[in-house]
């Protein structure tokens, strides 16, 4: 993959560096945990993300200051600073009027930031694994011990060839990788940053806290989220799709904060996003009507296939009955149906399948 690496400088002082790659409408993807961006491209955890949003969109990304190929030596890592960045690089990149915005991890935090306060720019907003408040702003929580552990252990076995800290942390964002995802998840580490910077990273997460923008959001936004995912709570993402006026919310059956090629979720990610953003599907043409749903939409239709009642799907999809209702009726109006039992009929007879 051919990508095109330039730096710029931020208001004080830092160098980041930026990648464009793949052509489209522009998608600019937040900095995250962990990121360097030539390294990227050869990973097993990383590459089928960059290889599928570059098939889709021209892809802009950056690794974060502090690590990857921006300066590691940064003064100020502080969550302040993250959506200054992402401003900058955007600045820097020329997205064009609107641009899709994506938000991994921590990365949500900046996308959602920067959503409220130029939410002309943004055609549609993703997050993904995302939080609104950091591990230190829940200290009753089981996670704060979790990741009180964790920065002790960064400390001590950060880029060490250690079988130990490979288990103990590597585990925590993929517990489903193999073995040479496992090693180079570990080489990441070792070529990413320091102990110390890394320590400071982590520290930055825990003071993240963005929850009172949320009611802020007014740009469409599709909010996934792993069901098993043990870095951010299954309930984080919840929340987001929650408190973000008519967000979307797509919960994909995995333990993995990343998601790898070759397990179903990525698919139903890669669905989810290219319907969402109005590209075509990776699976190839299908039926026109079916086109006309949104992922909402198509969720609740498969749903209503295999049976379930409006209870049932309002707490899979975590959302009111009332909220079901008005949603099937809209199906109901775009198929041209009436009941839930035509829209089955239709549904199964058209080759319907989610995800």
């Amino acid at each position: 993959m051919a990508q095109s690496i330039r730096y710029l400088k931020t208001r004080d002082g830092v160098r980041l560096a930026w990648a464009a790659l793949g052509q489209g409408p522009t998608l600019v993807k937040a900095a995250n945990w962990l990121s360097h961006l030539t390294y990227d491209l050869e990973s097993p955890i990383w590459r089928h993300w960059i290889e599928f949003l570059s098939q889709h969109f021209r892809l802009v990304r950056y690794d974060e200051r502090g690590s990857g190929m921006s300066d590691w030596e940064a003064e100020d890592l502080s969550p302040a600073r993250w959506g200054e960045d992402l401003e900058a690089v955007i600045e820097a990149s020329d997205p064009g009027e609107q641009f899709v915005l994506l938000g991994i991890s921590q990365g949500a935090a900046a996308a959602i930031t920067y959503a409220v306060r130029h939410p002309q720019r943004i055609s549609r907003l993703i997050l993904y694994g995302g939080f609104s408040k950091g591990w230190a702003q829940r200290p009753e929580s089981e996670g704060y011990r979790r990741y009180r552990a964790i920065v002790d252990l960064v400390q001590l076995g950060w880029g060490k060839d250690n079988p130990a800290f490979r288990q103990l942390f590597t585990a925590q964002f993929v517990p489903g990788a193999s073995p040479e995802q496992f090693t180079w998840f570990n080489e990441l580490c070792r070529r990413t940053t320091t102990p110390e910077i890394a320590t400071r990273l982590l520290a930055a997460r825990g003071e993240l806290n963005v929850r009172d923008l949320l009611p802020q959001v007014r740009v469409p936004t599709l909010v996934l989220h792993a069901r098993g995912d043990e870095i951010v709570p299954f309930e984080a993402g919840k929340q987001l799709a929650a408190e973000i006026p008519n967000a979307e919310f797509a919960p994909l059956d995995s333990r993995n904060h990343i998601l790898l090629a070759e397990e179903p979720a990525w698919v139903h990610f890669r669905d989810a996003v290219l319907e969402f953003t109005g590209r075509a599907r990776s699976g190839g043409a299908e039926d026109p009507l079916l086109a006309t749903l949104s992922v909402r939409e198509r969720q609740i239709l498969a749903a209503v296939v295999s049976g379930q009642s409006n209870a049932q799907i309002g707490a899979t999809l975590f959302v009111s009955e009332k909220t079901v209702r008005n949603s099937l009726t809209r199906i109901f109006g775009k198929l041209g149906v009436h009941t839930r039992t035509q829209a089955a009929v239709l549904a199964r007879d058209r080759g319907f399948s989610w995800p």
